[in-house]
């Protein structure tokens, strides 16, 4: 049941007859208020009829009901658990896809990456789970992950030794030229990354940071594409990227002499880049080339779930065909080595490579399966619907008479008003639950409230995504919820968002 909140002026006595917002409960069934009206007694004993909602069927902890019970009920009466910190209530457990919903570009580098995790650097320097900072290209920040140097000094060991059968005369310097490979190879990583976020600015979606890491790099975007067509650009244009570079280095190698280290760094960059570009084409999520299978598979059905489920499963027999199939076509010299003999070393040292390529492909489908379910169920988290009914107090009223007045009407939150009846700031439940019962007459709630700031006050019409980004602006364990109007409607939980966050998770499409 949506209803509106009363807003009335609290009496000229000093006492609070405000009608209490009849903001939608959430309480457990068992503690539902679920009467039509009830009496808010007020200071001076008089009385004032007050709507009541229907209690949501949320499970969410109640505003403590203490002051009404028994002493021997109190006694044995469990602490309500306290709240969680506020910067992880609007977030998604770490084994579901990230904050709110986004999408992650990873492109494979000779055999190449996965997705990764929001990070916000300090003064540019190295932040956790994001790396170093290397620069903000269109105002993206751009970072190397600590696994790139891993990577790199793989790199420079291989090619360093396919550089001594080349050119053995350069000996030791050889690693040199193989490091400078190595950061060339992933400055066209990092071209092909740009080409995905030049793209998403350009459709005003907004790229969270670019991560260069061991199997490449990844784009983070926070949101879908409006339509399959932006999709298929959007994901077409970094293989494009890296098929034009490799016919610039094409042409470089023309212009120098064979044989040389210009000849060979260019030859290596032009083959890599191909690769790339050619892996990325594959018709199956996480690469564009699924992401471009699930452009054309929803412009066909019309259903953007549709798409993602076809080039997920694309993606996961892909992976099977990695795993089983590049082993073999290494052993048979089909891709240009020399056959090896099965249980040699370089057959363990492939079938190692497929098997992380494989699982890439494969965790990359799932998540993309988790993300398009998980954009399927965010319309439903409405804060219409998660909203907590309140009762308005003035800053002086003790803890104990403001949660008795909360119990009576049903509500579930308290919000602090002046003489105006203007809100000026949330209670707390952290707060309330950390105040000893014996002590709760002589706490008065202005000092466990929190000041409502511009942030914390949202619109009841709010839901999805925008909410959650909404949240994620303004971190808070509670928020103001008002109508267009300016009226009071409740108070928002951001743990009531989180369960439903992962529930919606939970939920089969």
């Amino acid at each position: 049941m949506d209803e509106s909140g009363g807003s009335g002026r609290p009496r000229s006595d000093g006492t609070d007859g405000r009608r209490p917002v009849a903001a939608a409960d959430s309480a457990h069934p068992e503690s539902a208020h679920p009467v039509d009206t009830a009496a808010d007694t007020t200071g001076d004993g008089s009385t004032e009829d007050t709507a009541r909602p229907q209690a949501r069927d949320e499970a969410t902890p109640q505003v403590p009901e203490s002051e009404q019970a028994p002493e021997s009920e109190r006694a044995q009466a469990p602490a309500a658990e306290p709240a969680r910190p506020a910067d992880r209530l609007t977030k998604p457990p770490r084994d579901t896809p990230g904050n709110p919903p986004r999408d992650t570009h990873p492109e494979f580098a000779h055999a190449t990456q996965g997705p990764t995790e929001k990070a916000t650097p300090p003064n540019g320097k190295k932040s956790p789970g994001g790396g170093l900072l290397m620069g903000r290209p269109f105002g993206v920040p751009v970072y190397v992950a600590p696994s790139w140097f891993l990577v790199a000094a793989l790199i420079t060991w291989v090619f360093g030794g396919q550089l001594d059968r080349v050119l053995p005369e350069l000996g030791a310097a050889r690693y040199l030229v193989s490091l400078f490979f190595a950061v060339a190879f992933y400055a066209s990583v990092l071209v092909h990354e740009l080409a995905h976020t030049v793209a998403a600015l350009r459709f005003k979606l907004p790229v969270r940071r670019i991560q260069l890491q061991f199997f490449g790099g990844v784009s983070e975007i926070e949101k879908e594409s409006e339509t399959p067509g932006r999709e298929f650009i959007l994901a077409f244009v970094g293989p494009l990227l890296s098929l034009v570079l490799s016919g610039v280095f094409y042409g470089a190698m023309r212009l120098v002499e064979p044989g040389t280290v210009p000849g060979v760094l260019l030859a290596g960059l032009m083959i890599s880049n191909l690769i790339v570009a050619a892996f990325n084409l594959l018709p199956g999520l996480p690469l564009d080339g699924g992401r471009m299978l699930r452009a054309v598979v929803w412009k066909i059905t019309g259903n953007p779930m549709s798409g993602t489920i076809a080039a997920a499963w694309v993606g996961r027999a892909l992976a099977i065909s990695v795993l089983i199939g590049l082993p073999l076509l290494n052993q048979s010299g089909a891709l240009g080595g020399e056959s090896q003999d099965i249980g040699g070393m370089d057959t363990i040292t492939d079938a190692l490579l497929a098997a992380i390529l494989a699982a890439i492909i494969w965790t990359g489908a799932g998540n993309s399966l988790r993300m398009a379910r998980l954009r399927q169920h965010l319309p439903e988290l409405r804060a219409r619907a998660l909203t907590r009914r309140a009762v308005p107090v003035e800053s002086g009223t003790p803890l104990s008479e403001a949660l008795r007045r909360a119990n009576d009407a049903g509500a579930r939150a308290l919000v602090v008003v002046d003489a105006d009846g203007d809100p000026m700031s949330v209670v707390r439940e952290a707060a309330i639950v950390g105040v000893p019962e014996h002590r709760r007459p002589w706490v008065t709630v202005s000092g466990l409230a929190q000041d409502i700031t511009e942030g914390m006050r949202i619109s009841a019409e709010l839901a999805g995504e925008e909410l959650l980004d909404t949240l994620r602006a303004t971190p808070a364990t509670e928020y103001l919820v008002v109508e267009a109007s300016g009226e009071i409607y409740g108070v928002l939980s951001a743990a009531d968002v989180e369960r439903a966050f992962v529930k919606a998770m939970a939920r089969p499409s």
